[in-house]
């Protein structure tokens, strides 16, 4: 008889840690349940910032392009200084049409026996437009030439050519370029001396 109430007491023992057991295992069916329904935790998956950025390619390629004009200057700068474009890079920043105008400055200065020293500097370049878009991309800017220490020299009078009473000493210019495959090539340059700066 003990033993019968002991099989029946370990019986319902079992049964009441089972139902515990079950119990607490709903529990966790409800917290899972719970937890489908609601948003999954944030995960930190950034996506990697790309190399550059468009705002960076233009503000790399504006650059190039003040370097490109910088480079085309320096050059005719010392061309005009012995009126001949030999010797000089002026073919790697100016194309055909932009180099075929000062050849011909060049021609003219060696018909009047003139050379310039000190070439007039350009202040304040800014790159005005820019189209990356292009089949061949453009850009324009607008530069201020400074003749201040301009000097126009006859090598035939040996004396300084004075500038003309009414010649503006600060004015504006502008130039095109183009990006071609060995980068960018200077393809127009204008100077507006109507237009002071």
């Amino acid at each position: 008889m003990v033993m019968a109430r002991q099989t029946r007491a370990a019986a319902l023992g079992g049964a009441l840690a089972l139902a515990l057991t079950l119990a607490g295992c709903g529990g966790g069916d409800r917290d899972a349940k719970g937890s489908a329904d609601s948003p999954p935790p944030a995960t930190s998956t950034a996506a990697p910032a790309p190399a550059t950025t468009s705002a960076d390619t233009e503000a790399a390629e504006k650059k190039a392009v003040l370097a490109a004009f910088d480079a085309m200057w320096a050059e005719r700068s010392k061309a005009y200084a012995k009126a001949d474009a030999k010797g000089t890079s002026l073919e790697k920043y100016a194309t055909l049409d932009a180099l075929g105008k000062i050849r011909i400055d060049l021609t003219r200065m060696r018909q009047a026996g003139t050379v310039v020293r000190n070439a007039p500097r350009t202040t304040d370049s800014t790159v005005t437009s820019l189209d990356l878009t292009a089949k061949t991309p453009t850009a324009a800017l607008t530069t201020c030439l400074d003749l201040s220490t301009y000097e126009r020299y006859s090598t035939k009078r040996k004396e300084v050519i004075p500038l003309p009473s009414n010649q503006p000493l600060r004015y504006v210019a502008t130039a095109t370029l183009e990006k071609w495959p060995n980068g960018w090539m200077v393809t127009v340059y204008k100077p507006h001396g109507e237009q002071t700066c």
